[in-house]
C-alpha cells in the first residue's frame, strides 16, 4: 500500500508526495498555470516561447553548463506548453532528488533569459508550428478546437506565425514575472521518497518562491456546428468533439468506461464497426479529455474522399448508439484494459507523478490508484446503461480536413 501526502507549502505551492517503498526510481513533476489561454491578445505562443527560453540557462550556468549539471545526476527531463498549464517534469534516482530540485528551482526563480538566447527559443516554436502542416491529424483538431471555444481554450499552443514574429524578450520576461509564481504551482513526487525528506528538500529548494498567479478563464463554448477546411490532400481527416461530464463529475468513472467501450482496443466498436467490418477507414479512435471544469470527448477518423460522408455517418452513429447501452462483456473488457493501464502507472514513478499533477489542477486532490479503481469498480451495467440513456453523446463539433469538395 503506498501512502499519498499532499498539502500546501507556506508560500501557497501545492506539494504531493506518493511514497513507493519498493520502486527504486523516483520523478516529479512540476505544474505551473501558464498555457495558451494565459497567453497575451495578439502574442499567442508566448507560454511555448517561455518554456523553451527557460532551458536556456538560469543562476551560474548557461545552457550549456545547466544541461551537463543535470545530466551529472542522470536526469532525464522534460517540459510541455500546453492549453491551460505548462509542466516540467523529471526522472531520476531518489538519492539526487534534492539537488535535482535545486536546479529545476533556479531555472523557475533566476532564470536567466538572455537576449542572446531568445531568438533560438522563439524559432523553436515557430518549426514546431511549421510541422502542423506535416500532421493533419493534429491540424485537424487545433482548428476544431478553435471551433468549440470562444473562450482562450481556442488557441493553438505554438500561436501564429505573425504573433510569434511579434514577440519580444521584454514581454516574455513580464509574462513570466507575472504568471510563474508559487500559489497556483503544484508540484507532484512519487517513487522510493519519504515525504518529510521531500519536503525539506522542496522547502530548502522553492521556499523563497512567492507571488500569486492570476487565475485562469473559465471554458465558453461555442452553439455545435460543422466546420470544412479544404487541403489538398489524398485522406480525408474527420474529427468530433463530444460535451461530456467535467472531471469532478460523479459520473466520471461510467464515462471513462464508456469511451474504453468505444475506443478500447481491437474488439472495440469504431475499430470493428467502422474499420474492420465496413473496412471504411486506417484509422478510427475516441480518446476522452478535460479543461478545468469541462470535459470532452473527441473521435476521429481517417478515410479517403469517396468514403469520407459515409464514414462520418458511420462514426456519429456508433457513438450515438452508446445511449442504446452496452453489454456485459463490453462492461468487462473496459474494465480490464482501465485497470491494466492503472497497473502499468503504478510501474512509473514518472507516470503517478503526472497524474498526480492533473488531478490537483483539475479536482483540486490528488487521487491513489486505488481509489481509481475502487472507483472503475464500482461501476455496473445499470449503472452505466443509465448514464448513456441519461447523457447521450450527441450534437457534436464537427470538423473535415480534406480536398476540396469533400464533405
Amino acid at each position: 500500500m503506498v501512502a499519498l501526502h499532499t498539502e500546501t507549502l507556506p508560500n501557497g505551492l501545492v506539494l504531493a508526495v506518493e511514497e513507493q517503498p519498493s520502486n527504486a526510481a523516483a520523478a516529479f513533476s512540476l505544474l505551473v498555470p501558464a498555457g495558451a489561454t494565459a497567453d497575451p491578445e495578439g502574442r499567442e505562443g508566448t507560454a511555448a516561447v517561455l518554456e523553451r527560453w527557460l532551458w536556456k540557462g538560469a543562476g551560474r550556468y548557461d545552457a550549456r553548463g545547466f544541461a551537463e549539471a543535470l545530466d551529472d545526476l542522470g536526469v532525464r527531463r522534460g517540459s510541455a506548453a500546453g492549453v491551460e498549464y505548462t509542466t516540467f517534469s523529471a526522472a531520476l534516482l531518489p538519492e539526487v532528488l534534492p539537488r535535482a530540485l535545486d536546479l529545476f528551482a533556479a531555472m523557475l526563480l533566476a532564470p536567466r533569459l538572455e537576449d542572446a538566447t531568445f531568438e533560438s527559443a522563439r524559432k523553436a516554436v515557430e518549426e514546431e508550428l511549421a510541422a502542423l502542416e506535416d500532421d493533419p491529424p493534429r491540424k485537424l483538431f487545433v482548428r476544431l478546437r478553435g471551433e468549440v471555444f470562444q473562450s482562450p481554450h481556442r488557441r493553438n499552443v505554438e500561436g501564429r506565425r505573425e504573433s510569434l514574429r511579434a514577440l519580444t524578450p521584454g514581454e516574455v520576461r513580464a509574462f513570466f514575472a507575472r504568471r510563474y509564481r508559487a500559489r497556483g504551482a503544484i508540484l507532484a513526487v512519487a517513487g522510493g521518497v519519504r515525504r518529510e525528506e521531500v519536503r525539506r528538500a522542496v522547502l530548502e529548494a522553492f521556499g523563497c518562491w512567492g507571488g500569486e498567479a492570476p487565475g485562469l478563464p473559465e471554458p465558453v463554448t461555442t452553439e455545435p456546428h460543422a466546420a470544412f477546411w479544404p487541403e489538398a490532400t489524398a485522406q480525408v481527416q474527420i474529427g468530433l468533439y463530444y460535451r461530456d461530464v467535467p472531471p469532478d463529475s460523479e459520473f466520471f468513472y461510467p464515462a471513462r468506461l464508456a469511451a474504453q467501450v468505444l475506443s478500447g482496443g481491437m474488439a472495440s466498436r469504431l475499430f470493428t464497426e467502422v474499420r474492420e467490418r465496413r473496412g471504411l477507414v486506417y484509422t478510427v479512435y475516441a480518446s476522452p479529455g478535460a479543461f478545468r471544469g469541462f470535459g470532452y470527448l473527441a473521435a476521429y477518423a481517417g478515410t479517403t474522399p469517396e468514403r469520407a460522408e459515409e464514414t462520418r455517418r458511420v462514426l456519429k452513429a456508433e457513438i450515438e448508439r452508446l445511449s442504446e447501452g452496452v453489454s456485459e462483456e463490453e462492461l468487462r473488457r473496459a474494465k480490464i484494459r482501465t485497470k491494466s493501464a492503472l497497473v502499468m502507472q503504478s510501474e512509473s514513478a514518472q507516470a503517478r507523478a503526472g497524474g498526480m499533477v492533473r488531478d490537483l489542477f483539475l479536482l483540486g486532490r490528488a487521487r491513489s490508484l486505488e481509489e481509481i479503481a475502487a472507483g472503475v469498480e464500482a461501476v455496473d451495467l445499470a449503472a452505466l446503461n443509465d448514464f448513456l440513456a441519461r447523457h447521450p453523446y450527441r450534437e457534436p463539433w464537427e470538423g473535415v480536413l480534406g480536398p476540396e469538395g469533400t464533405r
